[in-house]
């Protein structure tokens, strides 16, 4: 029998030890990839019931607010406009919030408490209190209308703010790495992402319509309630790989800071400061007497480039928030009767998005074509047109079908338990303006996005997503401004609370003359939109160069250094 040296036993003991836990070669890439596909499910999973708490309060807030709260149809119409906007800007804001000020953790807790105290709220508003709730004198206690209001709107800021965070935080666009992908597989990408939420979308629609208006009544609102449990579930188990960190490179504060800092330094004339400068954004930066480095403005010059494309996008989105606002109303006051079935009012949505479900593998298959032939397929500037075109046509029809509609005699029918008189056409007549309407959202996002990230620098793309995202939330306000505006300036005509006796076309009518006006601006200028071949440059300078303009512009200030020094004699110092 062969012994070792008894020193050298506890030395083999450990190397063995440590060779058996090294993990084998091919256990790395599966351990990876098995972890990849987890956090991938969570993320399915938190993405499926957000949405579908989302498009649960959505598509029952203006039957809820004109059946049950009793509200005239433009102002159920402009709740339901400023919830959906509330929840588009809230992601850029809580993003923001986290990142400056908490923390991603715990405003991502805090955000999650949001949600499930507001959607916890929406059924305490819409339950039915008098069937349950006698007491032994057969007394009935209802909550009082100020009160129900209260709780209503709590509920619907509660879950605004706590399905921004979740989208911020859990759901970033920026956790896809798309740095790599070239013009047509972004486009591709853009397609696909947005075909699955309305996938998703599509059975939400459905299903909590019915519930709401046929089934349960007032139950709907229980949905969302559920729902956010499964969403609560998924972030405990998951919370430390759900969690998605942005790469730093912007700040949507500076963004903002830069504007604001070159419009002081125009406004107070600080020319003898900086002199003539190439842009009116120059003036922010520190060598012409400003507060921000060349960097920083150079990037906000590539930034400012893109706002005139999101600033015409706020009409556009207004045309498009039509669907859950006016041809939802004129969808009620329709016939829904399908034989001895009432249809829900979401079925219509849902004819909005079969557009987006067919037209993305569609195009996928044109652009695949195009390509194999070697050929340029359409440019994205030239879809976007299209698309406002076709949101354009949309509401035109929905003016010329109201008309139509008002021609039938009128019908009773029940909805959520209350008989209304609505028109006896059918509803399906109704279908080319949702479908016009869902063709333009199938042209127009996925092409806003694309020019969106290939126009900008890689570490300044999430601020240029969230610029977008913003034009998106200001379309809705928009939307619900001109629903107030054309109301109290028609005194209640152009936006009735009884159709027939009101004349709704006109509204649609004005809405599509300045739709027409919009897609005729964004046409004359979308020549600075067709080349995306090269990707918007933005300026990197050493900190030592930094330095030295931060030295000259202390210099310049105490007038101690010739007009002549420029920044040619900087960078021959360099």
């Amino acid at each position: 029998m062969v012994t070792g040296d008894p020193q050298r036993l506890p030395e083999r003991r450990g190397r063995l030890r440590r060779l058996s836990q090294t993990p084998l070669p091919d256990s790395g890439p599966r351990r990876k990839s098995c972890k990849k596909l987890q956090v991938i499910i969570c993320v399915l999973l938190v993405e499926l019931c957000e949405r579908f708490t989302f498009f649960g309060i959505v598509c029952n807030t203006i039957l809820f607010c004109t059946v049950k709260l009793g509200y005239d149809n433009y102002l159920a119409a402009t709740v339901n406009l400023c919830f959906i906007g509330a929840s588009t800007l809230t992601p850029v804001l809580v993003g923001w919030f986290a990142e400056t000020c908490l923390g991603r953790s715990k405003v991502l807790y805090l955000c999650a408490f949001l949600h499930f105290f507001g959607t916890a709220m929406l059924p305490v508003v819409a339950f039915p209190f008098e069937d349950f709730y006698i007491d032994t004198h057969h007394m009935t206690h209802q909550l009082e209308h100020r009160e129900q209001q209260i709780l209503f709107y709590t509920g619907l800021l509660a879950a605004a703010l706590g399905i921004g965070g979740i989208r911020a935080i859990l759901c970033p666009m920026g956790a896809y790495s798309l740095q790599c992908y070239n013009q047509h597989q972004l486009l591709s990408f853009f397609n696909w992402f947005y075909w699955l939420v309305n996938l998703n979308s599509t059975v939400v629609f459905l299903g909590i319509a019915y519930i709401q208006q046929s089934v349960g009544k007032n139950l709907g609102f229980l949905i969302p309630f559920t729902s956010v449990l499964l969403a609560l579930i998924a972030i405990h188990m998951m919370r430390n790989k759900l969690t998605y960190k942005p790469n730093k490179g912007g700040s949507l504060l500076t963004t903002l800071g830069v504007f604001l800092n070159s419009l002081k330094m125009c406004c107070l004339h600080y020319r003898h400061l900086s002199g003539d400068v190439g842009s009116w954004l120059d003036r922010a930066k520190e060598n012409n007497g400003g507060r921000y480095s060349e960097t920083h403005v150079e990037n906000v010059k590539v930034l400012a480039k893109l706002f005139p494309l999101y600033g015409l996008q706020l009409l556009y989105r207004a045309c498009i928030t039509q669907i859950p606002s006016g041809y939802y109303i004129q969808t009620m006051n329709s016939n829904l009767h399908l034989t001895n079935l009432l249809l829900p009012i979401g079925a219509m949505n849902v004819i909005s998005i079969l557009p987006l479900l067919l037209l993305a593998p569609l195009i996928e298959c044109v652009t695949t074509c195009y390509l194999s032939k070697e050929k340029t397929p359409l440019a994205p500037v030239k879809v976007i047109t299209l698309g406002h075109v076709c949101a354009t046509l949309s509401v035109l029809v929905a003016g010329l079908s109201e008309l139509q509609r008002k021609a039938y005699p009128l019908v009773e029918q029940t909805l959520s338990g209350k008989v209304l008189q609505v028109s006896s056409m059918p509803c399906f007549q109704l279908a080319p303006q949702y479908i016009l309407l869902g063709l333009a959202e199938a042209l127009v996002t996925p092409a806003c996005s694309l020019i969106s990230f290939q126009l900008t620098p890689s570490h300044i793309r999430g601020i240029s997503l969230h610029f977008l995202t913003l034009s998106y939330g200001g379309g809705c306000f928009l939307g619900a401004f001109i629903i107030q505006l054309v109301f109290f300036l028609s005194g209640g005509n152009f936006y009735p609370n009884i159709l027939h006796d009101g004349n709704l076309e006109r509204f649609f009518f004005l809405l599509a003359t300045l739709m027409a006006v919009n897609t005729f601006v964004f046409w004359s200028m979308s020549n600075r939109y067709k080349d995306l071949t090269v990707q918007g440059k933005a300026l990197t300078i050493s900190p030592l160069t930094e330095k030295l303009l931060h030295y000259k512009a202390c210099l310049r200030f105490y007038d101690t250094v010739d007009c002549s020094y420029n920044n040619h004699s900087v960078e021959s110092i360099l």
